[in-house]
């Protein structure tokens, strides 16, 4: 391990191969650090903190404070932090209250950018990008490959699905379905993330059945419940339109229209 002189560590920490920390960084107790992950300058970690192999941790980042929400009652909840994240300059990470999950769950290779903010009980898949000071408020679910633009706010309990992209500046209020683009305050949605799904391999007939499932649920007449069996009845069985669908169904919030 590389660790600067200036950085106090409790000895309560678990701090595995590889592990570098930059000087003046504070790691509490019952912190865990996977191999080769680097903590840069100025970082905190505080208690109940896990973080995932081969993660880089840029200053002044706080990670593992305790929510700020007010039926907080000091519970040990955790945050838990995959592998191959980056976290860049001054974002905050949350720790989870009690409520549903019971921890902040982030997953591997996301890319989190400076100035963030993800808040308690959020459970973030991987391969998402969150763009300079977009911010998740409590209890949100964000599915892999999502992408969030910049100065974007997401109110708690909101679901972004799979694959979307969401404009910068955006406020969303209610859930992003998987595959869609959305922006605007309130967010609304602007068609396929074409060029995404594109980037990422998926195949024309399957881009083409999206299209057509996007269609008859957000451009045609019906009522939302007529337009999923529509599509059901009508569009080729696939996975992604399973999961389309799945995701709309399954709503609590209601689906951006």
């Amino acid at each position: 391990m590389n660790i600067h002189p200036t950085a106090i560590i409790s000895p309560e920490a678990n701090l595995s191969e590889g592990v570098e920390i930059g000087p003046y960084t504070i790691i509490g107790p019952d912190v865990n650090i996977g191999k080769k992950t680097v903590i840069g300058p100025h970082a905190v970690i505080e208690a109940y903190s896990d973080i995932g192999e081969g993660c880089r941790i840029f200053q002044f980042a706080s990670i593992g404070a305790i929510p700020q929400d007010l039926k907080f009652k000091g519970e040990k909840n955790r945050v838990i932090i995959g592998n191959n994240n980056t976290i860049r300059e001054f974002v905050t990470i949350n720790r989870g209250t009690a409520a549903d999950i019971g921890a902040t769950i982030i997953g591997n290779n996301n890319l989190i950018m400076a100035y963030c903010h993800i808040a308690h009980n959020c459970k973030l898949g991987n391969n998402i990008i969150m763009v300079n000071a977009s911010n998740l408020a409590g209890h949100i679910h964000v599915e892999d490959h999502a992408i969030i633009g910049g100065l974007t706010g997401v109110h708690q309990f909101t679901r972004i699905g799979s694959h979307c992209i969401i404009g910068g500046m955006s406020a969303v209020a209610k859930d992003i379905p998987p595959f869609v683009m959305a922006s605007g305050n309130r967010a609304k949605l602007y068609g396929l993330n074409i060029i995404g799904l594109k980037r990422r391999g998926f195949k024309e007939e399957n881009i083409k059945a999206l299209k057509e499932a996007y269609r008859i649920i957000f451009r045609s007449s019906l009522l939302l419940k007529a337009a999923i069996e529509k599509v059901k009845s009508e569009v080729d069985d696939l996975p992604e339109i399973r999961q389309f669908i799945e995701f709309i169904e399954k709503s609590e919030r209601g689906i951006s229209r």
